[in-house]
């Protein structure tokens, strides 16, 4: 990987960029943590060549807002079930209001 490679990935929120350490120092939380919910499988890091657990930008955004559910006394295993639930959801509206644009195209007639 060149320089210029590494620059295109700056604004990459699937790159792994981040260490373990790293990513539990911005989450201001512990490694544990990150394995935690690493084993329930809400979030899979990559790994280096070494081994070594990397985070995304993306996964970093996933696992602070299953921080702020076990904040608020949530269960891991149960915030990460809570995160999964509110994906499909948006994946579901976000899919509902697809077909709906497709039908009111297909009929400007129809009610809204």
């Amino acid at each position: 990987m060149t320089a210029d490679d590494s620059f295109g990935r700056i604004d990459d929120e699937d790159y792994p960029a981040y260490t373990m350490g790293r990513a539990a120092e911005l989450l201001g939380t512990t490694q544990g943590f990150l394995r935690a919910i690493g084993e329930a499988r809400l979030i899979t890091p990559l790994r280096s060549e070494g081994g070594h657990r990397r985070y995304s930008r993306y996964q970093l955004r996933i696992a602070a807002r299953a921080r702020e559910l076990v904040d608020h006394g949530t269960p891991v295993e149960a915030a990460c079930r809570i995160i999964v639930l509110e994906d499909q959801l948006e994946e579901a509206q976000r899919i509902n209001a697809e077909h709906h644009r497709t039908a009111q195209s297909a009929d400007p007639t129809a009610p809204a």
